[in-house]
């Protein structure tokens, strides 16, 4: 049996934050980037913020259900901006409401999110290594 080993909080917590920095900076900054990046690095960097998140919270937790997850979650809301009530069309009038759920739906968005989480699980591959060492009963 192969053992994953755990991620470090700090380095998982500083990615998270990195990742939240540099996806603030790509909407607040837009002319520092070339277009094509200031136009896609924010959902890119949102859907890998999402992986950071759920690796923070299941430091053991394997890559690629991890990127499942956090795709998923990325597409659900992303079609939800498909969904509009007063409250919530309020809630993402807000800065804080835009930054987590968006505004609009946009196919586009959808390949970003692709796009970041498949970046957030090659770095975290890169960083933590599966683990060979096999467990068995003598490891109790």
């Amino acid at each position: 049996m192969l053992r994953t080993p755990q991620r470090s909080p700090t380095q998982t917590l500083l990615l998270l934050v990195g990742t939240v920095a540099l996806g603030l900076a790509s909407r607040r900054y837009p002319a520092v980037f070339p277009a094509f990046i200031a136009l896609y690095a924010g959902d890119v960097l949102w859907a890998s913020m999402v992986f950071w998140l759920l690796a923070l919270l299941r430091p053991h937790g394997d890559r690629k259900t991890l990127a499942a997850l956090a795709f998923a979650i990325a597409v659900a809301v992303e079609i939800s901006q498909r969904y509009h009530v007063p409250r919530l069309d309020a809630l993402r009038a807000t800065r804080l409401g835009a930054l987590a759920l968006g505004q609009g739906f946009l196919w586009s968005d959808i390949v970003c999110y692709l796009v970041g989480v498949v970046l957030a699980a090659v770095i975290d591959r890169v960083l933590r290594p599966l683990d060979l060492r096999s467990t068995g009963a003598d490891d109790r």
